[in-house]
């Protein structure tokens, strides 16, 4: 496999350009910086015109090079393969992708006429192409190197990707909670049966032709990634294990504390990531290949911080240096979550004070101790699970409002008595059950047709629209498996969908890497029960 890596790498620098070449070009695409280090300038005519990343190739044609659609605009492809074939049937095209904007019909570029194109806007035909494509004026060795970029675009062998099997991976952290990695296996396994359970016969190369798209059947082969010990060496085995098994995407996965280890594995390898099932997202929305459902309890430190800074309902505005007082557990998630609201607090001039409950700790007192000594114009606000809010004392200290995170304290199901339930407000990063309750039919009934017992009903269904959305997103690519192109066209396909589990829209536009941006306040309805009101209108921090 390295001796045939090495003679790829060996045949695309002799047949396309050195390596500085191809780099030059990949400046311009990518970023819209000259080999001078002037900025990339785009003339769209009238007087218009577009500089550095919004001249950049990218930004249209994607990083994949495959183009995009949007609306009746459809933009082509334009790495090597699609340029430079030549006009062709549908005999001859048996083995290359559909993609969205090619035609085979179409004369076949060369670098003059390539170039041609990029400068003066036509086609080897002389048709004119759309005033949306710039005009750009590179001089020779700037057009080379965009040249012997695009044709090495993409042509290299993909990983995962066999003749008749697609490989994917899921990976889990070792301090994931082990129920919910067994139900969110247990979901994995049986879609991922049910996929291959449609596939009849071998496979067939498909034909690319305007009119006509066939595509392969592959089977889809999982590879459960367990890691272990501590997050720093979790890198080293994830590259260990993607050279031991190489697969097309990573998709669901399950964390406990962290996921940054693999986040910064998956943008390094240039991997997608998509969906896992994690309360503490990686926030850096310039990485490329993680996607995530929302950003978990920063988001809920948005939400937080709003209701906190919002006027009361007569109208007045909360005191500014009200002090808010976090609880949290030292070996969780919510001391990560308590930081980042003490960050926006304190630049609204709050004071915060925070408590932790020791590591491995399950004494009642520790937990009554921390919600002691508060004042009246106190907020409380408690990063814990469910085991901890049991242990909440009877008595409510008499504050200005108890602040509960949904996602660690259980959401609906958190165990408060009715005297806490009656004060607490809860952070809730999802839609209210009554408005899920039909999308929730769909993955509720597809569990009981598989006989898969209901243990973690959040994890099971977000892994089964993970897999759905995979799903739904190869189909729309028909045979172009490529790695950038499957992120880009999650992206494109996510708006559109209905069922969506706990969310009420998701959607992704280049550059956003969390599909759900909102959350409600929310407070208990009653001392008893489940029900659930609004404390306010759905926000988009």
């Amino acid at each position: 496999m390295l001796i045939f890596s090495g003679l790829l790498e060996l045949w695309a620098t002799t047949a396309w350009g050195t390596e500085s070449e191809t780099s030059r070009g990949a400046a311009i695409y990518t970023k819209g910086v000259l080999p001078s280090g002037a900025l990339l300038h785009g003339d769209r005519g009238a007087g218009v015109g577009v500089d550095g990343m919004l001249a950049a190739c990218i930004t249209c044609h994607r990083a994949s090079g495959l183009g995009t659609t949007e609306g009746r605009i459809v933009v082509p492809p334009i790495i090597g393969k699609y340029l430079l074939r030549p006009h062709s049937t549908n005999v001859q095209d048996m083995s290359l992708p559909h993609v969205a904007g090619y035609r085979s019909t179409r004369a076949a570029y060369t670098d003059e006429t390539l170039a041609h194109a990029i400068r003066e806007g036509r086609a080897p035909n002389g048709r004119v192409l759309n005033s949306l494509m710039p005009r750009f004026d590179l001089d020779d060795a700037s057009m080379a190197s965009l040249v012997a970029y695009l044709k090495t675009l993409n042509a290299e062998v993909v990983p995962g990707v066999s003749i008749d099997t697609l490989h994917f991976a899921t990976i889990v952290t070792p301090d994931a909670d082990p129920i919910k990695r067994k139900a969110m296996l247990d979901v994995m396994e049986r879609f991922f049966a049910d996929k291959n359970s449609f596939i009849r016969g071998g496979h067939r190369p498909m034909q690319a032709n305007r009119e006509i798209e066939y595509r392969v059947s592959r089977r889809w082969q999982l590879h459960v990634w367990q890691l272990t010990g501590k997050p720093d060496q979790w890198e080293q085995q994830l590259r260990a294990k993607l050279a031991a098994e190489p697969v097309f995407a990573v998709i669901s996965g399950l964390a406990g504390r962290t996921w940054a280890p693999v986040h910064r594995f998956c943008q390094a390898a240039k991997l997608p990531c998509l969906l896992p099932n994690v309360e503490l997202p990686v926030v850096s929305e310039g990485d490329f290949y993680p996607v995530y459902f929302s950003r978990g309890v920063l988001l809920e430190v948005d939400l937080m911080a709003g209701f906190l800074t919002r006027p009361t309902a007569e109208g007045g505005a909360r005191p500014a240096a009200r002090r808010v007082v976090q609880v949290f557990r030292q070996d969780d998630i919510g001391l990560a979550a308590a930081h980042a609201l003490e960050v926006a607090a304190k630049s609204a001039g709050m004071v915060v004070e925070n408590r932790t409950l020791p590591v491995g700790s399950e004494d009642r007192i520790e937990v009554t101790n921390s919600v002691l000594g508060l004042k009246p114009e106190d907020s409380l606000v408690l990063w814990l699970r469910p085991p901890d809010l049991a242990m909440l004392p009877p008595a409510l200290p008499v504050v200005s409002s108890v602040l509960v995170s949904g996602t660690l304290g259980g959401l609906e199901q958190a165990p408060l008595t009715a005297l806490w339930r009656s004060h607490v407000h809860m952070a809730y990063p999802f839609d209210l059950p009554e408005g899920r309750k039909v999308r929730m039919n769909f993955p509720l009934a597809w569990f009981k047709i598989k006989q898969l017992e209901v243990v973690s009903e959040r994890v099971q269904t977000d892994t089964y629209i993970a897999c759905g959305i995979l799903a739904e997103t190869l189909t729309d690519m028909l045979d172009s498996f490529v790695p950038d192109y499957l992120v880009e066209r999650v992206e494109g396909m996510l708006s559109h969908r209905l069922v969506n589990g706990y969310y009420p829209h998701l959607s992704l536009a280049p550059g956003q890497r969390f599909a759900s941006k909102g959350g409600y306040i929310v407070r208990f309805a009653a001392t008893e029960g489940m029900a659930l009101v609004q404390a306010g209108e759905w926000t988009t921090p």
